[in-house]
């Protein structure tokens, strides 16, 4: 016995080592990656799995349906502001309720918000029934306005325009403290409390020493997309062509390599924002032009509202997209002299000016930055002096249509593609 033990102990080594050696992939407890997935847990991340199946198997039953064929002209609009009027009513109720129980000197939050539940289930039964033909109608109106466009192959919109509004994931956002990079990010469950948000937060800064910041999503391009539940009809189309386009784009080396850069992730989303941009509103004048239905659906989701969220009407005087754009300015400025806390304090100063005027920014900092600067469609905000997207409007500007525009943009591998691309279509240095 001793003998096979004495045996053993140098083959249990070898074994040891030639699995150290061939396995490389195991995580070490000490990268950065490793421990950033380990703060955010199992409990905390959205089954994209779970969800897709669902979402595919519900479309699935609005194909076969085809209830849009024996709808009669008009009624198919009509339908759709009524159930996004009604889902806006449930939202509302939803929103009392948990006030309701959120207050203290109500001791019995069950029996004193148990009337608007009841109205809530009622209406979110019937708009369950309704949503499968609801959604076909936008994606149908919205793939029309893209098939004009001349996207379509062979008579076809490709890939087909599929979305689901359903409650969309939060997203964990990581930067360096020392610059504005979106370098780790991960999908959390929907629904999570300020107060585990923070948590979250705190984490990835004390022990990583990172900027942090758990945002929400008005749209994510997995297939069929997801739209954050909205009763904003023009919203809604704009987010479903938003998000089409980054189907579109997965087929061509520009949203293939999504994820190969910063700049890629900036590109990428200013194309699918200057798309949504066109598109939204041409369907809002093509299906949605009685101006009195419009304006009851305006209301926009909180979800969009993430960075710029009203609590009041803002001042008049003050301009929002241009005080953000000066803000980042100053802070690119600070971090590219090594002044890290000072920048910190600097974004504290201005986040606390935002919210004096009425823009409930829970937390600025250099996540923040690495998240909505990616959006640079419009000038000023977020993305500050950016010149990504200055480039691509330029691009847009100068093509013949949008299919010319995508059909240009499809092939950018690298900003300096980019760069090259706008200096042949719109010239210059």
């Amino acid at each position: 016995m001793s003998r096979r033990l004495r045996l053993g102990t140098p083959l249990a080594l070898l074994l040891l080592l030639a699995l150290a050696l061939l396995a490389p992939e195991w995580p070490a407890f000490g990268d950065p990656d490793y421990r950033f997935q380990a703060i955010v847990g199992l409990d905390h991340r959205f089954d994209f799995v779970a969800w897709t199946a669902a979402a595919l198997a519900d479309k699935a039953q609005g194909v076969l349906a085809d209830s849009q064929r024996y709808l009669e002209p008009g009624a198919a609009e009509a339908l759709v502001l009524d159930y996004l009027e009604q889902l806006g009513r449930a939202r509302m109720l939803e929103g009392e309720i948990a006030w309701v129980y959120a207050d203290p000197a109500v001791t019995d939050p069950t029996a004193a918000t148990a009337a608007a539940q009841g109205e809530v289930d009622s209406i979110r039964g019937a708009l369950a029934e309704q949503q499968p033909l609801v959604e076909g109608i936008v994606q149908n109106q919205v793939g029309t306005l893209l098939r004009e466009e001349g996207l379509a192959v062979g008579g076809q919109l490709w890939p087909p325009v599929f979305m689901s509004m359903t409650p969309t994931p939060y997203l964990l956002i990581v930067s360096p403290r020392d610059r504005i990079e979106q370098i780790n990010y991960a999908s959390l469950i929907p629904g999570l409390s300020t107060a585990e948000q923070e948590a979250l937060e705190q984490a990835v800064f004390e022990q990583l020493d990172m900027s942090a910041l758990v945002v929400p999503i008005g749209g994510l391009g997995t297939y069929p997309a997801m739209i954050a539940e909205t009763s904003s009809i023009d919203w809604l189309a704009e987010v479903t062509a938003h998000e089409w386009t980054h189907h579109w784009l997965s087929f061509h080396p520009l949203g293939v390599r999504y994820l190969a850069s910063p700049e890629m992730r900036i590109i990428n989303e200013t194309v699918a924002s200057l798309v949504d941009l066109e598109i939204g509103p041409r369907v809002m004048a093509r299906y949605y032009t009685d101006p009195i239905a419009a304006a009851e659906a305006t209301d926009t989701t909180a979800a969009t509202m993430a960075a710029t969220a009203v609590v009041d009407p803002p001042l008049p005087l003050f301009d929002f997209s241009a005080a953000m754009a000066e803000t980042r300015n100053e802070v690119d400025r600070l971090l590219a002299e090594g002044q890290v806390e000072a920048a910190e304090a600097y974004m504290e100063e201005r986040r606390q000016l935002f919210v004096s005027h009425g823009y409930a920014i829970r937390k600025l900092n250099q996540a923040y930055f690495a998240f909505y600067g990616g959006y640079a469609a419009e000038p000023g905000g977020a993305a500050g002096a950016d010149p990504i997207g200055p480039m691509l409007r330029e691009l847009r500007a100068a093509s013949p249509s949008l299919r010319a525009f995508l059909r240009d943009v499809a092939g950018v591998t690298s900003y300096d593609d980019l760069v090259a691309l706008h200096r042949r279509v719109v010239g210059g240095s």
